[in-house]
């Protein structure tokens, strides 16, 4: 199906490309299936600008907050542990420590979330030792950085804590 372009300028000034259905692809096929048809056209498309690129490396990140409790438990704890610095007082080399230690394990969550969404779509409903071994393994990935990254958070706050503890006490 060959689709034309709708272009379009808002009223601040943002240009924008839709892709236009004429009728009779509604009325000769499935809507679902042209809109499909259409997603798959433009899929292969670069972005034409850097702002664009943007836009779909924070829709990656949403999808993975709004889909995997994993993710969003990375999330809090990074929250957690980056407030707890604060509190303490660390050293700015320390905050930047924990805070690499806990992107490290949500990078690793978004790639482990692509390489499953990747193996699904390959292998489907059916069953494959190689795709068992490779959504293994990535999960594995992140279980072993988020441990990582669970010591690097408690040699650096435990410290302060007890200190903390102490005085209050």
């Amino acid at each position: 199906m060959k689709s034309k372009i709708r272009i379009s300028q808002s009223t601040n000034g943002h240009v924008s490309t839709m892709p236009y259905l004429p009728s009779n692809a509604i009325g000769s096929r499935n809507f679902i299936e042209a809109s499909n048809e259409l997603r798959h056209e433009y899929a292969w498309q670069v972005a034409s600008n850097l702002l664009i690129s943007f836009k779909y490396a924070w829709a990656g990140v949403s999808y993975a907050f709004a889909t995997q409790r994993n993710f969003r438990i990375h999330v809090a704890l990074t929250i957690v542990a980056l407030s707890l610095g604060g509190f303490f007082k660390v050293s700015p080399v320390e905050m930047a420590i924990i805070a690499v230690t806990c992107a490290l394990v949500m990078v690793l969550e978004l790639l482990n979330t692509a390489l499953e969404s990747v193996v699904d779509l390959t292998v489907g409903q059916s069953y494959h030792e190689l795709a068992k071994i490779a959504k293994d393994c990535a999960a594995g990935a992140v279980l072993i950085a988020a441990l990582a990254a669970l010591l690097v958070a408690s040699f650096v706050l435990i410290p302060p804590m007890m200190t903390f503890i102490s005085c209050a006490g």
